[in-house]
């Protein structure tokens, strides 16, 4: 399974219904696949970021044995408000 980050974006986007998702490609060569991702999203509400991540896990559970390196930054709206401001 080849993966790509409009993949995921649209995937993330669709499933945790996210209001906002970033993800990058940054992978260094053909062999190995690293992804960052940034994802916004009320479903994160309350929710610590050990089961913050186990959401997207979850969500990508298709992918991620694809996936060589993977980093992700989970935010609420309320934490995404100040950091859109930057």
């Amino acid at each position: 399974m080849e993966v790509s980050a409009e993949h995921l974006r649209e995937k993330l986007r669709r499933d945790l219904q996210a209001e906002h998702v970033e993800a990058e490609d940054r992978t260094p060569n053909r062999w190995v696949s690293s992804f960052q991702v940034l994802l916004v999203s009320a479903k994160f509400e309350g929710k610590p970021l050990l089961q913050r991540h186990g959401l997207v896990n979850t969500c990508l559970a298709e992918e991620l044995p694809h996936i060589h390196a993977f980093e992700q930054k989970t935010l609420t709206p309320e934490q995404w408000a100040p950091e859109r401001q930057k």
